[in-house]
């Protein structure tokens, strides 16, 4: 009973410091907690999930096997390998694991919002859309999966659907790095760069030191300028095409409008570095290195 109790406070204590961003010391908790009980599929599972949090992506797939070749039932480990594969971007390996995790906990929505998002990534807008439509059925007030399905319904070109929620996405959250950041995403498909610019400096305020939203805010910096989007219609415009849809625009104008084709080659890249460049000094000053 009393080691069963100690138990019960060392997870306890490894999830409070999970929530305080004290790494390191969970992770000498989790590590501690696999030494006292080897056999314990959920330890194994708990330092995965701190691997995880630490962005340490080969050890959480590596500790969460060991929990699932454990426990092939394990709820938390199927949770931290399918995080784990979308974080590593392998896709091939993500709806499989999806497909396991969801037999065994078919009540958890985020597992929607990684399908959602995934099939985003493969242009299969209306199948996100119904992921996250069936996100929202399990949690009716997520502010993220809110924000998801705007970006989503921005890219299926649903401009007052996609406006209507983010709307609901702000009133019910304002401090989520990650809801400005899909909603950032969601005003640029709208074409709506003024709120493209607020969302991101929204989302680098609560989070200064995540490297993509940095990356995110300087892009949506440049984009700001009229000269730029002007030449970055066109790239858009092919995004939403197809592979030999492009190469039968491109055989076309190459064969019709040759020399417009280096024209606006050099005049896209000469402005997308001149944009680039005033952006820096603007955020930098001219002395900080690009």
């Amino acid at each position: 009973m009393a080691n069963h109790q100690n138990e019960e406070l060392r997870y306890s204590r490894i999830y409070k410091l999970l929530e305080w961003k004290r790494y390191n010391e969970a992770l000498t908790e989790a590590r501690a907690l696999i030494s006292e009980s080897p056999d314990d599929p959920n330890a194994y599972a708990v330092l995965a999930q701190v691997s995880l949090r630490m962005e340490q992506y080969k050890d959480a797939e590596h500790w969460s096997g060991e929990a699932l070749r454990r426990d092939p039932e394990s709820r938390i480990g199927w949770f931290v390998r399918s995080v784990t594969k979308y974080e590593m971007s392998d896709w091939k390996s993500l709806d499989a694991s999806l497909d396991e995790a969801q037999r065994i906990d078919p009540e958890e929505p985020f597992y929607c919002f990684l399908r959602a998002n995934a099939m985003n990534r493969r242009s299969q807008f209306a199948g996100a859309k119904e992921q996250l439509l069936t996100a929202l059925a399990l949690d009716p007030d997520n502010p993220l999966f809110m924000a998801t399905l705007s970006y989503t319904e921005a890219l299926l070109g649903n401009t007052e659907s996609s406006r209507e929620l983010a709307s609901k996405a702000l009133r019910l959250e304002v401090e989520s790095d990650h809801v400005y950041l899909y909603l950032g995403w969601a005003a640029e498909h709208r074409n709506d760069y003024d709120e493209h610019l607020e969302m991101l400096s929204n989302a680098i305020k609560l989070d200064p030191s995540n490297k993509q939203i940095r990356e995110e805010y300087l892009d949506a910096l440049q984009k700001n300028y009229a000269l730029y989007r002007l030449f970055l219609a066109p790239v858009k415009w092919f995004q939403r095409m197809k592979p030999w849809q492009i190469l039968l625009i491109w055989i076309g104008i190459a064969i019709v409008f040759r020399p417009f084709i280096f024209i606006f080659l050099i005049l896209y890249v000469a402005t997308h570095w001149i944009t680039k460049l005033l952006v820096h000094i603007k955020v930098f000053g001219w002395r900080r290195r690009m």
